[in-house]
């Protein structure tokens, strides 16, 4: 495997938050900021990469929050699905506006508002080069869409997951509250479980380490941050086994 600095990646899942697209509003979608994501997704496919993205849908509503507040868990988890599709709408013309062709699949079927999710028409869109943005999670509830996103990952035989986070890679604490967290370079899946680091679940890293699938965490504050970290460029930390 190449280092860091210099990884070069074919086919990648993009893992985006509900929150990323919010921008500085308290919830819902952030027109500015959505067409800066989408611009950086564009770009990072024009350069000749193949790009599938997976949304959540903390923005509009989150199942382990909704399930706080009464609503059965596996009940609150198909409202989060319903959220991401939303995400996926909306991000799916954002790419289209910036001249980039894409193509919004869910893994909730809903023919009427989306093609739904097989990995054969997600392989047959990144073939064409088009932008392919996995919706409804996993499907299934009780899975974050982290666990969805290596999943993807896995069935479309990607390079990498690259996790877009509000901080540019792992840290040792929250750098938000601890001055004195230390950003780490590289680490393995193993030592990402066993130290119970949350910028992703714990299924998400094992299934990672079943089938070696290298993540990326990185900010996506930043303009072209997407394409930035596929020419091996910014801060970021690399979980790999």
């Amino acid at each position: 495997m190449l280092d860091h600095a210099s990884q070069r990646y074919k086919r990648v899942v993009v893992k985006l938050s509900g929150e990323a697209l919010q921008g500085p509003s308290p919830h819902g979608l952030d027109a500015v900021t959505l067409a800066r994501i989408a611009k950086d997704l564009a770009r990072a496919a024009e350069n000749g990469h193949e790009i599938a993205v997976v949304v959540g849908g903390g923005n509009f509503f989150r199942g382990i929050k909704g399930a706080e507040t009464g609503i059965e868990r596996a009940r609150a988890d198909s409202i989060g699905m319903l959220a991401t599709v939303m995400n996926g709408l909306a991000l799916e013309q954002a790419i289209e506006m910036q001249g980039r062709q894409a193509r919004c699949l869910s893994a909730v079927p809903m023919p009427s508002l989306c093609e739904s999710f097989s990995r054969r028409a997600a392989l047959h869109h990144l073939a064409k080069g088009r932008v392919v943005i996995a919706a409804g999670g996993t499907g299934n509830p009780f899975f974050t869409t982290d666990t969805g996103a290596v999943l993807r990952a896995a069935e479309l035989s990607a390079d990498a997951v690259l996790k877009a986070t509000q901080v540019d890679g792992v840290y040792t604490a929250d750098p938000k509250r601890d001055p004195n967290a230390k950003r780490y370079e590289r680490l393995t899946h193993d030592e990402a479980i066993a130290q119970n680091l949350a910028v992703m679940d714990t299924a998400a890293f094992a299934l990672a380490r079943e089938n070696r699938i290298p993540i990326v965490v990185f900010s996506i504050g930043e303009p072209d941050a997407i394409a930035s970290v596929l020419a091996g460029r910014g801060r970021s930390t690399l979980v790999a086994p």
